[in-house]
């Protein structure tokens, strides 16, 4: 099962996208937008900044739980991961994003 992104409104009136991997689990999510066309731009910049791992900009929390986000070349954050307990899961999560952003459809909800 290949990755899908999916495209909702949040209780702000914002919209939001998640990356989703094919066991469902949700790998890369956005910040909010103000309309459906911002965010659809957001899915197209992480589908082409998505295949370059310097892109990434791996993270650890203050409270010792890694994570990273996902930049534009103008270094703007189009998203950011789940917390993970351990750096090899981060690093899964990224290549999980790299595999799947690509050739992901697109399914409302």
């Amino acid at each position: 099962m290949s990755g899908k992104f999916t495209v909702f409104t949040g209780k702000n009136g914002e919209t939001y996208f998640n990356l989703k991997a094919g066991n469902g689990e949700i790998i890369l999510r956005s910040e909010g937008y103000k309309d459906r066309s911002g965010a659809l731009n957001g899915i197209e910049s992480v589908r082409k900044n998505a295949p370059d791992a310097t892109r990434y900009e791996k993270k650890t929390s203050t409270n010792g739980k890694f994570h990273f986000s996902l930049k534009a070349a103008n270094h703007q954050i189009i998203g950011t991961s789940e917390m993970y307990e351990s750096e090899s899961s981060r690093n899964a999560g990224i290549a999980s994003v790299m595999a799947n952003a690509a050739d992901a459809k697109l399914v409302e909800g």
